[in-house]
C-alpha cells in the first residue's frame, strides 16, 4: 500500500520545498560559520596562521564528508521507507546508524593523532606554520566525534520532514564557537591567548554543544524514528543501501578535501599568497553553496519519500522547483563576486597583497555559480533515488577529472588566473553530464510505471 497521507506527500509543491529549504538553508550556513568564523579572528594574529588554518582544511573536510555522506544514505533510506510505510526497517536503519557513526569516531580519532602531522607536512616547509596546523588540526580531527553524531541525528529529523530542529542545533553551536574564539585566540577575560589552537578549541567545543543538545532532544522527542540496542545489529542488506548512497555522497562532499591538496602543490610555485587566498575562497564559496545546499537537503526527503509512494508526477514538479530557487541564489552570488569583491576580502582583515591575489580570483571562479546549480541539484536527485554513482560521476567531473589537469596547462599561459578559469569550465562541463544523465534516468523511470501498470502487471 502506498502512503501519501504525510505533508510530505500531500502538501503543496512550492510551500513545502520551502518551508522545508529555509531551515536547512540557515542551518548550513550557520555550519559554514565554524571555519569561517575561525579564519576571520586567526587573520588577525597573522598570515601565517590564516594559511596554517587553510592547511587544515582537506581534513577537515573529511569529517564533514563522512558524516553528511553516511547522514544522506541514511536519510535517503529513511525517507523512501517512510513513504513506503515500513517503520520496522526506518528503525533498524536509524540504529545501525549510531554503531557505523561510532565505527566513524574512532577512524578519525587515529587519522588525527597518527595522520595530521605527516599530510600537512606535504605542503609546506615552514617550521611555525606547520607546528600551528599540526596543533589545530590534531584537535578539530581527533575530537571530531561531536560533528559526526550530531549531523548524523540532523540527518534523522530532516528524514522524517523536521528542518527547524537542526537550525537550532546548528546556531547553538555555532554562537557558541563565535563567542569563544576571541576569548581563546587572544586571551580575553584573563585567559591565556591560544592563538591558532584557541580556534580548534572554540569549534570542538561548538559542536559538542550541538551534538549533546542534539542526542538529548532525539530520544526525549522521538520524532518517529526509535533507535533501540536490539535494532543495532548490522544488517548486510540495508548497510549495503545506505553506503550505496552514503560512499559516493561521502566522497562528493571530500572531493574540495582532494581538490585544495592538488592545488595546494601546484600554488604554492605560482604565488607566495595563493594558498591563503585559495583557502579563503572556499570558505566564501560557501556562502553560495551552503544556501543551495540547503535547498537540495529539503528536495532530498522529498524526492524520496514520494518516489516511495509512487508519486513520481509530484517529484518533477518538486525537481523543477528544485532548480529555479538555487539559481537565482547562484545568480546573486556572481554579482556579489564581481561588485564587492575588495570589501569581501577585507572581512578577513587582507593586506594590499592578498586583495590582488583573491579579487580576480573571487571574480572569475564566480563565473561559474549559475551554471553549477544543474550539477549540484541533479546529484542531489540521484542520490535521493538511491542512484549515489551517478551523482558520484557529476562531482568528479567537476572536481576532479576536469580542473587539476586544466589548472596544470592554463597555469603554464596564463598563471594563477589560469588556475581560477578552470573552475567555471569544469562546472559547464559537469552541468551537461547531469541533465544526459537526468534524462536517461527519467525515462527508465517512466519505463518502469508503465511496465507496473500494464494489464500484463495486474493479472500476474
Amino acid at each position: 500500500m502506498k502512503h501519501t497521507e504525510h505533508p510530505m506527500g500531500t502538501r503543496p509543491v512550492l510551500p513545502l520545498l520551502v518551508s522545508m529549504s529555509l531551515p536547512a538553508i540557515t542551518s548550513m550556513l550557520i555550519q559554514s560559520l565554524y571555519n569561517v568564523v575561525d579564519s576571520i579572528f586567526v587573520a588577525r594574529v597573522s598570515n601565517d596562521a590564516l594559511t596554517a588554518v587553510s592547511l587544515a582544511y582537506p581534513l577537515q573536510n573529511m569529517v564533514l564528508a563522512v558524516a553528511v555522506g553516511f547522514g544522506v544514505g541514511a536519510n535517503a533510506y529513511i525517507a523512501r521507507n517512510l513513504g513506503e510505510g515500513n517503520q520496522r526497517n526506518v528503525d533498524r536503519a536509524a540504529s545501525m546508524g549510531m554503531v557505523f557513526t561510532t565505527i566513524h569516531a574512532v577512524i578519525f580519532l587515529l587519522i588525527g593523532l597518527l595522520g595530521s602531522e605527516p599530510f600537512l607536512g606535504m605542503f609546506t616547509n615552514d617550521p611555525e606554520i606547520l607546528r600551528m596546523s599540526s596543533s589545530y588540526t590534531r584537535i578539530v580531527i581527533c575530537l571530531s566525534f561531536g560533528s559526526l553524531y550530531h549531523i548524523y541525528i540532523e540527518k534523522l529529523f530532516q528524514a522524517v520532514g523536521n528542518m527547524f530542529v537542526p537550525m537550532i542545533l546548528q546556531g547553538v553551536g555555532a554562537i557558541v564557537n563565535i563567542v569563544l574564539d576571541p576569548i581563546l585566540i587572544f586571551g580575553l577575560l584573563g585567559l591565556p591567548a591560544l592563538g591558532v589552537t584557541g580556534a580548534a578549541v572554540a569549534t570542538v567545543a561548538g559542536q559538542m554543544t550541538a551534538c549533546s543538545l542534539a542526542v538529548l532532544y532525539f530520544f526525549r522527542t522521538n520524532p518517529g524514528i526509535h533507535i533501540t540496542f536490539p535494532d543495532m545489529r548490522p544488517d548486510r542488506s540495508i548497510a549495503k543501501r545506505i553506503y550505496a548512497v552514503g560512499v559516493p555522497s561521502g566522497l562528493m562532499t571530500a572531493m574540495p578535501s582532494l581538490l585544495v591538496g592538488i592545488l595546494n602543490a601546484l600554488l604554492v610555485e605560482l604565488h607566495a599568497l595563493a594558498v591563503a587566498a585559495f583557502g579563503l575562497y572556499f570558505k566564501l564559496q560557501t556562502f553560495v553553496y551552503m544556501p543551495a545546499n540547503g535547498l537540495i537537503q529539503g528536495m532530498r526527503p522529498l524526492i524520496s519519500y514520494n518516489y516511495g509512494a509512487g508519486r513520481q508526477d509530484r517529484m518533477r514538479h518538486i525537481i523543477r522547483w528544485s532548480l529555479i530557487l538555487p539559481a537565482v541564489i547562484m545568480a546573486a552570488g556572481t554579482l556579489l563576486a564581481w561588485l564587492l569583491p575588495t570589501q569581501i576580502m577585507g572581512l578577513f582583515d587582507a593586506d594590499r597583497a592578498l586583495i590582488a591575489v583573491g579579487v580576480p580570483m573571487l571574480r572569475i571562479t564566480s563565473l561559474g555559480f549559475l551554471v553549477s546549480t544543474l550539477g549540484t541539484v541533479l546529484a542531489g536527485c540521484f542520490e535521493a533515488l538511491g542512484k549515489g554513482l551517478r551523482s558520484l560521476a557529476v562531482s568528479c567531473i567537476r572536481q576532479l577529472i576536469i580542473i587539476p589537469p586544466l589548472a596544470l596547462v592554463f597555469s603554464r599561459f596564463w598563471g594563477l588566473n589560469g588556475v581560477w578559469a578552470t573552475f567555471p569550465v569544469a562546472e559547464t562541463l559537469a552541468a551537461l553530464v547531469a541533465v544526459l544523465l537526468y534524462f536517461r534516468l527519467m525515462k527508465q523511470l517512466c519505463q518502469r510505471e508503465e511496465e507496473s501498470n500494464s494489464p500484463e502487471t495486474e493479472n500476474t
